[in-house]
């Protein structure tokens, strides 16, 4: 149980530094609370819930392991060559794919909802 304790105190100590860090993060963490608020006004269903969920948990997990690679990166090449550069770029691209997708998938569940309510 102890080990388990540790263990989780350094996973909570990563999700602690990835938002410190990263301005990112922060945004995609403002925006699904955002996101929340909207499943709850608009009543969303279970099943939507659970998409909605596994999206911003999707996001947030490619974020975190974006910053790793970035991290690692630095850290083994800390002075500029292409090949690095490339790795970082390819790593944030994944993220951005991801959030692009998933804003797709916010859409197509939101938007019958709010033309419903007006």
């Amino acid at each position: 149980m102890k080990q388990f304790l540790f263990s989780l105190s350094y996973a909570l100590n990563g999700i602690r530094l990835l938002f410190r860090s990263q301005k990112n993060a922060q945004y995609h963490a403002i925006i699904s609370i955002l996101v929340f608020l909207m499943g709850w006004i608009f009543r969303i269903s279970s099943m939507e819930w659970i998409i909605v969920i596994a999206c911003i948990g999707l996001v947030l997990f490619a974020e975190c392991l974006n910053t790793t690679i970035e991290y690692l990166v630095d850290f083994v090449s800390p002075n500029y060559h292409i090949k690095a550069g490339q790795i970082k770029d390819l790593a944030a691209g994944s993220v951005l794919i991801l959030s692009i997708t998933t804003m797709v998938i916010g859409l197509i569940i939101f938007i019958p909802k709010v033309l419903a309510y007006f």
